[in-house]
């Protein structure tokens, strides 16, 4: 759904605890926005790479990166389409397909992270859901030096394809209440079904 802009990100829920602001981020040819918060004394950060259909001000995104701040981790919950991109895709649903260019803009978001002060020195976590759960995997395979954790919820680690093996992280994947229409066969003709496991542990 293409997303609105709040004036005041304390007015969305869960962001009382008044550390996150609104950062845009430079990639190919379009500007990604994103939500930041970095506690203090954080240990950590994890970059959301969003599902289908999704965005930063998700109430479930946002209610897993408050707990995620609670306990000592920063978040940025950052939008992989621009909002023209994401009108087209409303229709189309063909941007939320391109693995690969999803992948390329975490790896600049993975970048951008490195050259801010308050974040430079955090390793990264990268939490995929939907087809952000497949970018998030090649995204971890193409920085394997600044990224130490993947977790996908929902996700299609299927969608990783060729850069699968090259993943050295486990990956805890975590299934859904239930199917999402977005990224199921349905949405794609000829593809096959997407195969849910409980859990699956992927690379070493």
């Amino acid at each position: 759904m293409p997303h609105s802009n709040p004036q005041d990100l304390r007015e969305l829920p869960y962001g009382d605890d008044r550390l996150e602001r609104t950062v845009l981020i430079q990639t190919d040819h379009v500007k990604l926005e994103g939500t930041l918060g970095v506690p203090t004394d954080a240990n950590g950060i994890v970059l959301f790479a969003h599902g289908s259909g999704s965005s930063r001000f998700s109430p479930r995104n946002r209610f897993v990166a408050r707990m995620l701040r609670e306990a000592g981790l920063g978040t940025l919950l950052l939008d992989l389409l621009s909002r023209a991109e994401e009108v087209v895709d409303e229709v189309t649903r063909h941007h939320r397909f391109d693995i690969s260019m999803l992948a390329d803009r975490l790896v600049v978001a993975i970048d951008w992270l490195a050259a801010q002060s308050d974040t430079e020195h955090l390793c990264v976590g990268l939490f995929g859901a939907s087809t952000g759960g497949g970018a998030a995997l090649v995204a971890a395979a193409r920085a394997p030096e600044r990224v130490a954790a993947v977790v996908s919820r929902g996700g299609r680690p299927d969608l990783a394809g060729d850069a699968l093996p090259a993943v050295r992280l486990p990956l805890p994947v975590r299934p859904t209440a239930r199917p999402d229409p977005c990224t199921s066969h349905r949405a794609r003709p000829g593809a096959s079904a997407p195969v849910r496991h409980p859990e699956i542990s992927v690379g070493r």
